[in-house]
């Protein structure tokens, strides 16, 4: 389990580093609820998660797909994928960034 970390802005995750075998920064993580910050460049290659999470878009748009469900997405969206579900950003400006809150226990597939 990771100590909250305390961020006044988004540019302060420049100086935060991709822990090893992750696309996202780690921003807080008490055990119940992991918030991190995920700004795909190029292509998303993100693989289903064994937790429920949100995205809450930050900044850019694109297309979220999710299973066979394509939407529209911009800045103030909410996007929810229950855990072990297919899903990924899919043409998105390169502003794109969201906040991802991974929650709830982990889930067997």
């Amino acid at each position: 389990m990771t100590q909250p970390k305390t961020l006044t802005k988004v540019s302060d995750l420049d100086n935060v580093p991709f822990p090893p075998g992750r696309v996202s920064k780690l921003v807080f993580d008490d055990g119940n609820v992991e918030l991190r910050h995920y700004a795909p460049k190029g292509v998303d290659n993100q693989v289903p998660h064994d937790r429920d999470e949100l995205y809450f878009v930050v900044s850019g748009s694109g297309t979220f797909k999710r299973e066979a469900e394509k939407v529209p997405c911009g800045p103030g969206d909410v996007l929810f994928v229950a855990a072990h579900e297919e899903h990924r950003f899919l043409d998105f400006s390169t502003d794109f960034q969201v906040w991802v809150v991974f929650y709830g226990p982990k889930r067997a597939k």
